[in-house]
């Protein structure tokens, strides 16, 4: 499950650094924005049926890709 929420993460962010830097600042860095996020979140949604409101979390909580994907495994 770890992989494929990373492989979609960089999917969206369209580089794969998300795969390999857990500590990576995704929106400072300019690979994430608001859109981006709600579009990773709608797809999580559609293949692993893992529903998270942009409306739960802050962007400090979801700013490298090892928050996104510590959120998204504790929803699984």
């Amino acid at each position: 499950m770890k992989e494929n929420v990373l492989n979609l993460l960089a999917e969206i962010c369209e580089d794969d650094a998300v795969k390999t830097d857990m500590e990576l600042e995704l929106f400072e860095s300019g690979l994430l924005d608001s859109l981006g996020f709600a579009e990773f979140l709608a797809e999580l949604d559609d293949q692993y049926e893992i529903v998270i409101s942009p409306s739960e979390v802050e962007r400090e909580d979801i700013n490298t890709p090892g928050k996104i994907l510590e959120l998204a495994l504790a929803r699984v």
